[in-house]
């Protein structure tokens, strides 16, 4: 063992370690594929499982998600001791799981389907579970099937770990125990903000989202309906993963070209109409700073977010922006400019479906705020994974189309529009505009690499506009959300803007995207792409969209404006009252 680097052994070789935590990351490092369900990169280790089971001279069996490295150390990972482990905690796991795997929402993505195929499990020496629990479908995003849950813990640690909440937690003991919302309450009965981490984080099909897949192909195939989708920023650079493309690579091209062959009448970017909320965001944040009003002000893009305060911090609904998502401002959009200006679109027969890298987009569409004469503004919300297998479905060979442009109008975005994915996207475009509409002066530079980073989940920084001191504030996870809320609770807040995205990284990680082990490499890549996306094309700023300024000319007259408000702004409700019930 050489003295000027740490080393150990594993299967009788040397390899090198550095600051990995525990052994499994070194052993992963350096290719011996070991298996686990309990552990996450991105979540303090659990030791549930016991899959990751080593053996190590003189030490006999460890799970390796939990024992640090340590020089010298010799390190099995296939004796005959381990494997027979491993195989005993899959039959158990498989003894007391509703094993109906064709029909299940993860089949084919399923770790303990994977595992049980790797290691060879034709037979299970124990009794097979008789009684099953209530499958609960209650909400609009998650599915919860207590019956495929094996006790892995991730989805509790990921509630906790990432947004401070315990909607989720263990209960009862030994062969009773189960994981469940408090007192054995539906998920929309507790104060869960459908973020969908939980759902992302588990590995088999204990919890899934709530497909929208049939009801789409269904208005589709009515030749009545006019179908037409909205795609948002994050898709773009996670569905080619479901393809064996990598992750990062931008595909809205082939997912334009997808869409039509599936049946889309007409393909629209909420890039676009990310453009528009920082028009209306950006005005409301000036107009803010101007009367010093109900500052800090809340950036309102994430459903999760803005579910979290209306249901734990209502008092704080002052300070978030009245404007609406991107996604709920593009289908009132479409409602109202595709049938004055189409003689075959009605807002009767039009359907709007939207696509995006988020479960909490499904509760948001069925908010009574976002509907007119009881009919949702945006019909049918599909996720990233949910779109991946209808392109399935198709029988399309998605890497092999040709790519293709969006529809007009609202064809064209910015740059600003498409950084909408990343955490401190919604910062970032939001000052490119009102730094130039204030000053009157261009950005020295356009890159505000300051607001960016997937990894660090605060971050604040300074802008000087025209003479004043400007603080914007970019978090992600509501678990750094409550600590900046505290600071304005107990008056030390000095921010005058806050982003806020639920889930770790931005919407590139949210609920709905396809699912990866290696998660903080892969947001990266996945925010990289956009970042690449924005530098490369020719308008950056979203003040300067041709076709916003177009749409405000012929409809919305000004940011701001009462038909701007009518149409692209919403109101919020106190949930903690109890009585608000959403749109179904």
């Amino acid at each position: 063992m050489s003295e000027d680097k740490k080393t150990l052994f594993i299967n009788g070789k040397e390899v090198e370690f550095t600051n990995e935590i525990n052994l499994l990351e070194v052993m992963r490092k350096n290719g011996f594929n070991v298996p686990t369900f309990c552990y996450r990169p991105d979540l303090k280790p659990f030791g549930a499982c016991r899959m990751c089971v080593v053996e190590i001279e003189g030490r006999g069996i460890q799970t390796s998600c939990t024992m640090p490295p340590e020089c010298g150390l010799k390190i099995q990972t296939n004796t005959e001791r381990v494997r027979r482990i491993r195989k005993t905690v899959l039959e158990l796991l498989l003894a007391n799981h509703d094993r109906e795997c064709t029909s299940c929402e993860k089949s084919g993505n399923c770790d303990l389907q994977r595992y049980a195929e790797e290691y060879g499990i034709r037979q299970i020496r124990y009794a097979k579970k008789k009684e099953f629990e209530p499958i609960d479908d209650t909400n609009p995003s998650i599915v919860r099937d207590p019956n495929k849950c094996i006790l892995c813990g991730a989805c509790v640690r990921a509630c906790e770990e990432f947004q401070g909440h315990a909607v989720l937690g263990f209960a009862n003991r030994g062969s009773k125990t189960i994981v469940q919302p408090m007192a054995g309450k539906c998920l929309s009965e507790v104060d869960c903000v459908y973020c969908g981490q939980c759902q992302a984080v588990c590995p088999t099909g204990a919890l899934t989202i709530r497909s929208s897949v049939e009801q789409v192909w269904n208005v589709i195939t009515n030749k009545e309906k006019k179908v037409v989708a909205q795609i948002a920023p994050a898709v773009r650079v996670a569905l080619g993963e479901m393809f064996n493309l990598k992750p990062g690579e931008n595909t809205i091209g082939l997912i334009n070209t997808a869409l039509r062959e599936i049946g889309f009448d007409m393909v629209f970017d909420t890039n676009f109409s990310a453009d528009l909320t920082i028009m209306e965001e950006g005005t409301e944040f000036i107009e803010r700073l101007q009367k010093a009003d109900n500052l800090p002000m809340f950036t309102s893009c994430c459903p999760a977010w803005v579910r979290y305060l209306e249901n734990a911090h209502p008092d704080m609904l002052k300070h978030l922006s009245t404007c609406k998502s991107p996604q709920s401002m593009l289908s009132p959009v479409l409602k109202e400019v595709l049938p004055a200006k189409m003689p075959d679109y009605t807002r009767e027969n039009l359907v709007v479906v939207s696509i995006m890298p988020c479960t909490a987009k499904k509760a948001e569409a069925v908010r009574f705020e976002l509907s007119k004469n009881y009919v949702p503004d945006t019909d049918y919300v599909l996720t990233t994974k949910e779109l991946g297998r209808m392109i399935k479905e198709a029988g399309i060979d998605f890497s092999k189309l040709e790519p293709s442009k969006g529809d007009s109008p609202f064809g064209e975005y910015t740059g600003a529009g498409t950084i909408f994915g990343a955490s401190g996207g919604v910062a970032e475009a939001a000052v490119r505009t009102a730094y130039e509409i204030v000053t009157g002066k261009a950005l020295e530079s356009v890159d505000i690499k300051e607001l960016r980073g997937v990894h660090n989940r605060c971050r604040d920084v300074e802008f000087d506009i025209n003479g004043s001191k400007v603080i914007v504030r970019v978090v992600s996870t509501l678990k750094e959300a409550e600590k900046s809320i505290q600071e304005i609770k107990n008056g030390t807040a000095k921010f005058h803007m806050l982003e806020v995205m639920a889930c770790p990284g931005g919407c590139v990680n949210g609920g709905g995207q396809p699912r990866s082990c290696d998660s903080s490499l892969i947001k990266e890549e996945r925010a990289m792409g956009l970042y690449t996306e924005d530098k490369n094309l020719p308008l950056r700023k979203s003040h300067e969209n041709p076709e916003i300024k177009k749409l405000y000319e012929e409809f919305l007259e000004k940011p701001g404006s009462h038909k701007a408000h009518e149409l692209l702004h919403t109101t919020y409700t106190d949930r903690l009252k109890g009585s608000y019930k959403d749109f179904s």
